[in-house]
């Protein structure tokens, strides 16, 4: 008699569905990867044969490992790929950011452009060592001006917050409390700008009465009288870097005149004007003026020019004539360093004039030892010019040039507003085409190489300002919004909505933003 075979087994059903088959194993290739410094483009380590799934964790470990530095702190870096040329297409990021591993973000990127044959060259970034948290809720609306913001500035440490608004009062804020500290009458119009010094003892403001006043933050007393002498509005102010000044720092005015005026803020006295622009002054800066400067003035005007000045007698040292429409703004890669002075991210206060002198210096020279001072300009004409004028210590070519060192295009519209990044590796223009674009200013292969342009806003970008540690950008808009980045991915990374009407202004500092606007509230 024949076997009987067993009756077949009853398939396993999930919910009435037959059991799915077991996926096989992906195998996932090999890559040779070198990993470079993405300041000077030097290997960190010999090229290493590693799985191409490796998580970008893995990637921040294995090159903590390899890099052969005594100190033992584990340094997070950003890893990107830079695209090949033929592989870019106009307006689109020209270089991949490894957010999960090199299988995912490089080899299946849409550009096709590395295979797993490739020798990946992958560029490290150090990250700053704190990180600051992005801000996604607003803590406080504080109302008080009775007529729209135009400026908002953060105090060097950020414990005080200064606005000024078209009611002609400048408002200080205490930010422990979130809420008013004092209320600074005297202007006759409107404020249009308030300035810390680099050790916040003093605030300046200036007005479209053409008047610049001191007043003492922690009283919110005038020091003394309001220092005439242009005769139309004030545009912008700058104060002498602490590294050059430590005690009495003096203070250079801007204004719709044409001309610049340099005050000494312990007599109050005019110690020299600068004249030479031919229409409105709209901004100035005082820079360091690279290793061993003796600090130098740069000053943008609707004259279509860049004019550059000797601050320690008003020497005119270069006329930059590239522009084709007003120069509307300036940002220094030394910006950040200049106004926090000897405060960094450890919050430490020094003791006195002359140990936040040497702190300040230190940051600097640590800062344009790297790099040399950068200039960027921005204008009506839609586009942006990087400077370099003082060659750094390492004389590298194109230091020291009057010519502009390249030409950043991609604006549809005006530039109202360009920002370097704490660090001065990237920098960050805004449009009125209501576009964010993105440049790196590191210094690796081709300084303000174009990066990525972040959408979102609906409406003209005003003003931009930049996290303590460099990854976050956050920018103010006519659309009402205020808008954070994230600069792995270059999406937006939080939406501050709250505002009813166009945001104007907006500073960033530790883990607040703050902004105003036309709505007449300060947000925070």
């Amino acid at each position: 008699m024949a076997t009987l075979l067993p009756p077949p087994k009853r398939p396993k059903l999930y919910h009435g569905v037959a059991e799915p088959e077991p996926e096989p194993l992906k195998v996932s290739p090999n890559v040779v990867v070198q990993f470079v410094n993405e300041h000077d483009g030097t290997p960190i380590a010999p090229a290493v044969n590693l799985p191409a799934n490796v998580a970008r964790e893995g990637l921040e470990v294995l090159v903590n490992q390899l890099r052969t530095k005594d100190d033992d702190e584990h340094v997070p870096f950003a890893f990107h790929v830079a695209l090949p040329e033929e592989a870019t297409t106009p307006n689109a990021p020209t270089r991949i950011v490894i957010s999960k591993s090199i299988e995912v973000d490089v080899l299946s990127h849409a550009s096709h452009a590395f295979s797993e044959e490739d020798v990946l060259v992958v560029r490290c970034a150090p990250q700053s060592v704190f990180k600051v948290r992005p801000a996604t809720r607003c803590s406080a609306t504080l109302s008080g001006h009775s007529s729209p913001i135009l400026c908002a500035s953060f105090s060097p440490t950020g414990n005080l917050l200064a606005t000024g608004s078209g009611d002609t009062h400048v408002r200080l804020w205490d930010l422990f409390t979130e809420t008013p500290s004092h209320t600074l009458t005297g202007h006759t119009g409107w404020v249009l700008c308030v300035e810390w010094d680099p050790l916040e003892r003093k605030l300046a403001s200036g007005g479209h009465d053409g008047h610049v006043r001191l007043w003492e933050p922690k009283t919110g007393k005038p020091l003394g009288d309001a220092m005439k002498g242009h005769s139309k509005w004030v545009t912008s102010l700058a104060w002498e870097p602490l590294h050059l000044n430590p005690s009495t720092p003096r203070l250079a005015s801007s204004s719709k005149d044409g001309t610049v005026r340099v005050w000494s803020t312990a007599t109050r006295k005019l110690e020299y004007a600068l004249g030479g622009h031919t229409a409105s002054v709209n901004v100035v800066k005082w820079g360091g003026g690279g290793l061993g400067g003796h600090g130098i003035l740069y000053t943008a005007s609707s004259d279509r020019t860049v004019r550059v000045w000797d601050a320690r007698g008003g020497k005119q040292l270069h006329i930059l004539k590239d522009h084709a429409h007003w120069v509307t703004t300036l940002a220094l890669n030394t910006d950040f360093v200049l106004r926090t002075g000897p405060f960094d991210h450890t919050g430490k206060r020094p003791s006195s004039d002359e140990e936040a002198q040497a702190l300040a210096l230190k940051r600097y020279t640590a800062l344009v030892s790297r790099t040399p001072e950068l200039l960027i300009s921005g204008s009506d004409d839609h586009t942006l010019f990087l400077w370099s004028l003082f060659a750094s210590s390492n004389a590298e070519p194109g230091g020291g040039k009057t010519k502009p060192l390249t030409r950043l295009t991609g604006h549809q519209r005006q530039v109202s507003h360009v920002a370097f990044s704490p660090d001065g590796r990237w920098a960050a223009s805004a449009g009125w085409d209501s576009a964010v674009r993105l440049w790196d200013c590191s210094g690796a292969g081709q300084l303000g190489k174009f990066v990525a342009t972040l959408r979102g806003h609906v409406g003209a970008v005003y003003r931009l300002a930049w996290s303590a540690d460099s990854r976050m950008l956050v920018s103010a808009s006519k659309d009402a919004t205020v808008k954070i980045w994230d600069l792995k991915t270059y999406k937006i990374k939080s939406d501050l909505p709250g505002h009813t009407d166009e945001v104007y202004c907006v500073d960033f500092v530790a883990d607040k933003v703050v902004s105003g606007g036309r709505d007449r509230t300060v947000k925070m």
